[in-house]
This record gives structure tokens, C-alpha cells and sequence, in this order.
């Protein structure tokens, strides 16, 4: 039985993903930063919950020692995240606007709590047969997408979500070279309509889910240090 560890799941790309997992046989981990959102959603799927706030040590370490009792891990998915450039008329600050505030926050999140929860759940992981790493990123990381003009990509005028999302890229190639043994890949979701952008999107979360759940399954033989949307791979 493959166990799995979803940040950020009691809604959206998370959700989705975890409803995924249990239907192909997983025992799955609502990682939730707010326990009754978490334990609700995972009665729904037939999942187990665990409260786990990214951006918090004691969280993230107590939930790290939660699973280790239950049995262990073998596959976490660093799902949560946040888009703190975009205000509450959905629209996104840019460049002029930006404040090292709204980056430290965006960072926090999406890039410390990457590495926070990874840091914490490493010797779990070490110890599985078959260790999986999914970091959930956004064509926004690509730099050649970024720079390629006339795209929608290259349109986005926001600086912290990008910048960090292109940290978790860097995140995910070190340590895919540091642990050859661990299946550990980045993914790009695609424009999916959820909270993290006013719902938006122009995907279904099933849509989304797609290549999350895909590569939460990678074979021991599979790809590692890689980015990855639904149609294959992406350029840096």
C-alpha cells in the first residue's frame, strides 16, 4: 500500500489530487492547515487527515512524527500555496507595486514551506521502497517561457508568485541530485480555476489534477529532476 502525504488538500488542486490517489489505492494524508476543513474533506474521500501549516515548524514536524507512528510515507506532494500579488479584485500587482512584504509572505509558503515540509519528512521518505517527491510549480517558474513574447506567460506582470515558483524548480533539481533513489519532479498544473487566483482559471481541477496525480505514480525508473505539465516536459 503506497502512502501519501498532500499539502494544502482540503480544496482544490489538492482535493482533486487526493480523490484521485484513494480511487487508484492510496492511503492518503489530507495535509491540512486548518483541522476541521482538513477532517471534513477527508470523510468525504475515504482519506486520513493530518494538521499541517506549512509555514510553521511545530506544525510540520508534528505531523512528520504522526505518520511516522501510522506506518511511514512514500510519496508527499508539496501542493500548498499562495498568490499573495493578486488583490481581491483578482488583479495582479506589478513590478512598480510589488513590496519585499508580499514577497517575504509569497516565499514563506510557497518556497520555505517546500522546503520546510520536505526537510521534515526526508528520513520517512528515505526509508520507502519507492519514494516519491511531486513539488507543484507553474509555467510562470520557465524563464523561456517568461521571456518568450507574445505569450500569455510572458503577459503575466506579477514578480513574486513567478520568482518563487522558480525557486521550487531550483528546490526540485537539488534534490533530485542529492537522493538518486527518490522519484522527485516538478510540475506545472496549467490556469486552473481555484482560490489561489479568484477561481479565474480557465481548467477544470480535473484538468489540473491531471499531471499531479501522474506523477505522484512515477515508476522507481521514471523521471527525477524534471518539469513536467500534462503534455510533457517544459524548459527551465
Amino acid at each position: 500500500m503506497t502512502t501519501t502525504l498532500i499539502t494544502g488538500a482540503n480544496k482544490g488542486l489538492g482535493f482533486e489530487t487526493a480523490r484521485r490517489l484513494v480511487a487508484a489505492g492510496h492511503t492518503v494524508y489530507i495535509g491540512s492547515r486548518d483541522a476541521d476543513r482538513g477532517r471534513r474533506a477527508a470523510e468525504r474521500l475515504g482519506a486520513r487527515v493530518v494538521q499541517l501549516d506549512v509555514t510553521d515548524d511545530a506544525s510540520v514536524q508534528a505531523a512528520a512524527k504522526a505518520i511516522e507512528a501510522d506506518g511511514g510515507l512514500d510519496v508527499l506532494v508539496n501542493n500548498a500555496g499562495v498568490q499573495e500579488e493578486m488583490s481581491d479584485h483578482n488583479v495582479v500587482i506589478g513590478p512598480a507595486d510589488v513590496t519585499a512584504d508580499v514577497m517575504r509572505k509569497t516565499f514563506e509558503t510557497n518556497v520555505f514551506g517546500t522546503v520546510r515540509v520536505t526537510h521534515a519528512f526526508l528520513p520517512l521518505l528515505r526509508r520507502s521502497a519507492a519514494p516519491v517527491v511531486v513539488n507543484v510549480s507553474s509555467g510562470l517558474a520557465s524563464l523561456t517561457r517568461v521571456t518568450t513574447p507574445d505569450t500569455p506567460t510572458y503577459a503575466y506582470p506579477g514578480v513574486a508568485y513567478p520568482a518563487s515558483k522558480t525557486a521550487v524548480n531550483m528546490i526540485t533539481v537539488q534534490y533530485a541530485k542529492a537522493f538518486p533513489g527518490m522519484r522527485i519532479n516538478a510540475v506545472e498544473p496549467g490556469y486552473t480555476a481555484t482560490d489561489l487566483n479568484g477561481n479565474t482559471g480557465i481548467q477544470t481541477v480535473e484538468e489540473g489534477a491531471e499531471i499531479i496525480v501522474r506523477m505522484a505514480q512515477v515508476d522507481p525508473d521514471g523521471p527525477t529532476g524534471s518539469f513536467f505539465d500534462a503534455e510533457g516536459s517544459l524548459p527551465w
